[in-house]
This record gives structure tokens, sequence and C-alpha cells, in this order.
């Protein structure tokens, strides 16, 4: 399997789990290549981000599996997508935490947070089959538990934002729980539950010591 335009950072880590990864891909061969998402050139889009630019990581769980939607960033869609309601509550959050700053959302392209603000915007699954939310968790998931070891190795100042009890079991990963800020899912079903007004994104800014500009 050929992995293109990642970043260098990357090339001996990928190079050591390759195993995973074929295991990984020749799951993929029992299905049509058009109903899983994202496209090709996208399954690994995150890793273009060097291990040492990654101010934050923010776990999301699968890809979205419906059409058009899945871009390889966790939480983002393309701009001519509608927005999704988990994404749809981080903006709210972001925009009742920030009143000052005046985002403005209109999309749910994340694109400037991952290449501007260098938001690791990471699936615990990278693909997804049409209509079928989960499908590859169990595949993927031994090689993102490494991609998450990987980085809280290698890069000593990035924080971890980790949204929901799926991500929250992810901290026995990382050794330093300082690094770590938690919260309730954004999604209909929780947000109302702890995630509104949890004050999240100030809580990272302040343990990354920096601004992030959340807008897109």
């Amino acid at each position: 399997m050929e992995i293109q335009n990642i970043h260098p950072s990357w090339m001996e880590f990928m190079d050591t789990n390759m195993e995973l990864l074929e295991k990984v891909m020749t799951k993929m061969e029992e299905y049509p290549k058009e109903l899983i998402y994202p496209s090709n050139e996208n399954i690994f889009r995150v890793f273009q981000m060097g291990i040492n630019e990654i101010r934050v990581v923010l776990l999301g769980q699968d890809p979205y599996h419906g059409p058009g939607q899945a871009n390889g960033l966790s939480f983002s869609v393309n701009n001519d997508i509608r927005i999704p309601p988990s994404l749809k509550n981080i903006y709210k959050e972001l925009n009742s935490e920030y009143e000052e700053r005046n985002y403005e959302y209109t999309h749910g392209d994340l694109t400037r947070w991952f290449e501007i603000e260098k938001i690791f915007l990471l699936n615990s699954s990278l693909t997804v089959l049409d209509g079928k939310a989960g499908i590859f968790m169990k595949d993927w998931e031994q090689f993102t538990d490494k991609v998450i070891e990987k980085i809280q190795k290698d890069n000593d100042r990035c924080i971890f934002l980790l949204m929901g009890n799926f991500s929250i079991k992810k901290m026995e990963l990382i050794e330093n729980k300082d690094r770590c800020v938690t919260c309730v899912h954004p999604s209909p079903l929780s947000a109302n539950r702890g995630f509104f007004g949890s004050g999240v994104f100030r809580e990272v800014e302040e343990k990354l010591a920096e601004n992030i500009d959340w807008s897109i």
C-alpha cells in the first residue's frame, strides 16, 4: 500500500506499522471502493501535519458516513455540505465562550483549524462505509491508538481535547494527564448534559498558554 503526501516526520511510523495498515486495507477491499469514505486521497490527510507542529489533538470517533461528508478531518465537512449537529454545537459553545471575538460560522470545513492553527483533527477510525457507522473501527483503532502514543511521546507541548466517553478513554494512552482536556460530547444527545457552558475551549487555550483563532 502506498501512502502519499504525508509529512516526513510520520514516514518511519508508517513503515513500522505497515502490517496493521495492510490488514485494514484488506478488510476494506471487501466493499465497493465508491462506498468507502472519505475518498482515497483523504484517508491519511491528517498526517500532512508534522508531529512537532501539533498544538491540539481533537479526537473524533468515526468519519461521517453520508455521501460527500467526510473529508479526512475529524468533525469537518466540505463547505458545500450542511453543518453536522455536533459541529453546530461546537460552534455554539465557541460563540458562548468568546462573545468578544465575533466568530461567524457559515460552513463546516475545518481546514483552517488544521492548516493554520495546527489542530490535529484525528478520527479513531480513518474510514467508514456508506451508512454503516463504526464498521471499520476495530480495524483502525489499534493503529490510531499508536498514533496518539506517538504524538504524546514526541510532542511534549500539545494538548489533547477529548470530548465524550469514547475519547476520554484514550487518556490511558497519554502519560501526562495534565495535557488532557475532557468534556461531554457535543452531540445533540448529550450536549445539554455538560458540554454547553463547559468552557472547554478556554481551558485548552489556558493549558496551551496560547490563544487559538477558532474562526473558519
